[in-house]
């Protein structure tokens, strides 16, 4: 008889990447009932994972009681939470604690979390206003307290933010960041495609995957390079400006610009995941789970630049 796994964002690009590997995957898919979370199972998004035999559910994830109902009956859960729906980490870091709670509730076996370093503390308070990271620090701390057998895969920064990240400037593309362009180190990753790779080896190496962090990236790349490699790939001619950090606040809205100054800051010091080689986590992938490389992900996209 199947394991049930319950998958929070089931249509979104970390969860959806889970429930497609796990289809995909010729052992998983006969081991595992797939339990979609969704905030609408009627969209088309939802209806096309419904097509394939994923069981769709809606679940609030404001409290325990009513989170409890998603998770009931299944083995092993992945969880995602969004920071930049509320931009909220006080409801982030609530929704999170909810769904861990619920989680123990119901005797879930495996939580998997996707979670991300503290980056005030490995900064040692110079870097104060990550929250994004922070948050899912502070749950995954939780998660860690209350005894769950857990698993923390933490993604890397996501190809796609180039798309916006990667000005354009008359025939020239420009990567302006206030760093060091080849000290930096840019952890890049494909949540569309490769968040699922890595939460199969979560669930292939259980246990002991158990109290394990997962860094979901295909490698450390300076921005020298993504900018080198941009150029062989597209065709266009682009280049590298390292700019004083309140020049680059000045791109951003006002919200969100200390953050987003800061998380680039971390790339140089102390490092997106505090200098952790990424060997260990891309071992424990299948052979057929190669994450996608830059170039990968540029020449696949290449109509969006």
């Amino acid at each position: 008889m199947s394991q049930i796994i319950t998958v929070f964002g089931a249509t979104g690009n970390q969860g959806g990447s889970v429930v497609k590997s796990i289809l995909a995957d010729p052992v998983l898919s006969k081991e595992w009932k797939i339990r979609g979370v969704t905030r609408d199972t009627s969209k088309p998004a939802a209806q096309a994972l419904a097509a394939q035999g994923v069981e769709l559910v809606t679940a609030d994830m404001s409290s325990t009681e009513a989170a409890l109902p998603a998770v009931t009956g299944a083995h092993t859960v992945f969880l995602v939470t969004d920071y930049w729906e509320t931009m909220s980490r006080e409801t982030e870091v609530s929704q999170g604690k909810a769904v861990a709670d619920a989680c123990k509730a119901a005797n879930v076996k495996h939580l998997i979390f996707s979670s991300l370093r503290d980056v005030t503390e490995i900064s040692n308070g110079r870097l104060p206003n990550v929250s994004h990271f922070d948050g899912k620090a502070e749950i995954e701390q939780y998660i860690r307290d209350s005894g769950i057998a857990a698993t923390f895969v933490l993604a890397g920064l996501y190809m796609s933010n180039f798309f916006e990240m990667l000005n354009k400037q008359g025939d020239n593309y420009v990567l302006a960041w206030p760093v060091d362009m080849e000290k930096a180190q840019v952890p890049l990753f494909d949540p569309a495609e490769d968040t699922g790779k890595f939460v199969k080896a979560a669930i292939k190496h259980f246990p002991s995957s158990v109290n394990q962090r997962i860094l979901a990236a295909d490698d450390y790349y300076s921005p020298g390079r993504i900018v080198k490699e941009f150029e062989e790939v597209t065709g266009h001619k682009a280049q590298t400006a390292t700019i004083p950090g309140d020049v680059f606040k000045s791109f951003l809205a006002a919200p969100m610009a200390q953050e987003i100054l800061e998380n680039v800051l971390l790339l140089e010091d102390p490092g997106y995941y505090a200098g952790e080689s990424l060997a260990p986590s891309r071992a424990l992938l299948d052979e057929s789970d190669k994450p996608t490389s830059w170039k990968e992900f540029v020449a696949r996209h290449k109509e969006k630049w």
